[in-house]
């Protein structure tokens, strides 16, 4: 049995409302989709063996395997389950539209023209225009495969008694105290040696909503896994340097990997303020705080300085060379230049932030005025913030972008003219012909080398204009007991457990 805790409790075990890490890691043992995400990203099949995309990119066609069963359930009659058929898809992805079970997924669908399943074995979608991003789309666990009839009879209680195709299924949750899965006999995935998997007999997860009870139960071996690494622990299992402390080497291994999150400051374009319209001075901000000792001080050496653009590290498309090193000389050089091209002697800037960021902006906020330049650092409520930033109120403000899903197209989309937050994304106001020009272009071109070049065409313009100062890009981090093996690393942080083993 594999154990793990999740501190922030599980609303449902239902796809269509697989919104936060919490329901996905659970909903990921349950349910497949059409294709699924490897370790490296890329698209594999799940339930589709294969699929045809035509020459305009608007048609995908699936070819589904015809021998995936659900989970066993009474409901299904005679032989207590049946397999999977693109009606199946058909019934699942109308669900996720349908506006009275309002699922938080339903966006996925939004460049979606028409669905339908043309005989059991085919399903195909029609786009309304040309997104090679979709394939990623269809990884997330919102489009998972649900049965008709089950779901028909539990309707909004299906969040508890979920019937899937996963590797696990269903056993039994006692909300708050423990959440139970076992092992599917009948699961369709075999390893590289023709063995069935999943090869773990139960999943068990516990509901201690505090991390520090959650660390010490992993330390006193009760919990096989702990995911991230929060404030109350840090220095606890770490190093400064980031490595394990020596207690921890023998019983615990530690995984670590980029992940699909880049942590920035923003500047508002649109401000009146002369500080925030002058790239001379945004530049002398990306050049002068050190970033690799601020992830040092604090974050144990976790996270990767932000050296390259917005693009993080572990997406195709990203690119080391185009972003800023720390150099001090340059950006007293650049804060001089401004003062003697606006005759402003003392620039100020304010930073607005939460308190979780607090420890890096005042970082940022002493090494900025060992150059010349005056900074305030704002500390205001998430929800204020998510507002503030969202109407353009705050001339510059701490963010942080996650994918949606992986692809780069997701990060560049907040740099595109036609997305100004509070309609879209681009909460820095950016604006660029070229980008925009580049941006539209990158939807029609398949080729995926010459769409990755595109990506890091626009994210080098992006940093050239600075409309951001990129701190980092965040780092997985897994810490499980020795005794497991298989569980393996991704940028999108998914918990994948079919091929973890617990060796005695």
């Amino acid at each position: 049995m594999f154990r793990y805790n999740e501190h922030k409790n599980i609303g449902s075990l239902d796809p269509a409302f697989a919104k936060d890490n919490a329901d996905i890691w659970a909903v990921n043992q349950l349910f497949n989709g059409l294709v699924q995400m490897d370790e490296a990203l890329n698209v594999e099949p799940a339930i589709a063996k294969s699929w045809n995309i035509s020459d305009d990119a608007l048609t995908y066609t699936f070819t589904l395997k015809n021998d995936i069963l659900f989970h066993k359930h009474h409901l299904f009659g005679i032989d207590s389950t049946r397999t999977v058929k693109a009606s199946d898809f058909e019934y699942s992805f109308n669900r996720l539209l349908d506006q009275q079970i309002a699922s938080p997924g339903s966006w996925v669908l939004n460049k979606v023209e028409k669905f339908e399943a043309i005989n059991d074995t085919t399903f195909q979608i029609q786009l309304k225009q040309a997104f090679p991003a979709f394939l990623g789309l269809l990884t997330m666990k919102y489009c998972s495969v649900v049965p008709h009839e089950i779901v028909e009879h539990y309707k909004g209680d299906f969040r508890s008694n979920p019937i899937g195709t996963g590797p696990f299924k269903f056993k039994r949750w006692e909300e708050n105290i423990k959440l139970v899965f076992r092992k599917n006999e009948t699961y369709f995935e075999i390893d590289e040696k023709g063995n069935q998997l999943p090869y773990l007999e139960a999943v068990a997860i516990t509901f201690l909503p505090d991390k520090q009870s959650e660390f010490l139960q992993f330390a006193q071996g009760n919990l096989d896994y702990v995911s991230g690494l929060d404030a109350s622990y840090k220095d606890e299992i770490l190093t400064a340097k980031g490595d394990l402390r020596e207690q921890y080497v023998n019983d615990v291994n530690m995984i670590r990997g980029p992940y699909l999150n880049t942590e920035y400051l923003a500047f508002y374009m649109d401000s009146s303020l002369p500080e925030i319209q002058s790239s001379v001075l945004r530049k002398a901000v990306n050049y002068g705080f050190d970033r690799q000792k601020m992830m040092i001080y604090l974050r144990n050496g976790i996270g990767i300085p932000a050296n390259g653009g917005f693009i993080p590290k572990g997406l195709p498309g990203y690119n080391e060379t185009i972003g800023f090193t720390y150099n001090p000389e340059k950006a007293k050089q650049l804060i001089e230049q401004f003062k003697t091209e606006t005759g402003i002697n003392n620039p100020e800037i304010t930073i607005t932030t939460t308190s979780n960021y607090l420890s890096f902006c005042e970082f940022i906020q002493r090494e900025l005025q060992k150059i010349g330049l005056t900074v305030q650092v704002d500390v205001i409520p998430a929800a204020t913030l998510k507002d503030a930033k969202a109407n353009g109120k705050l001339d510059m403000f701490r963010a942080s972008w996650v994918a949606d899903y992986p692809d780069a197209e997701n990060y560049l989309s907040l740099y595109y003219s036609k997305n100004f937050a509070p309609n879209g994304p681009n909460y820095t106001h950016f604006k660029n012909e070229q980008f925009d020009l580049w941006f539209e272009q990158s939807f029609t071109e398949t080729n995926i080398t010459e769409r990755e070049k595109l990506y890091s065409k626009m994210d080098s313009l992006v940093m050239d204009n600075t409309p951001i100062v990129p701190l980092f890009y965040d780092e997985v981090v897994r810490f499980t007991r020795k005794d497991i093996k298989g569980l393996g690393i991704n940028p999108i942080n998914l918990l994948d457990l079919k091929r973890v083993q617990k060796v005695k």
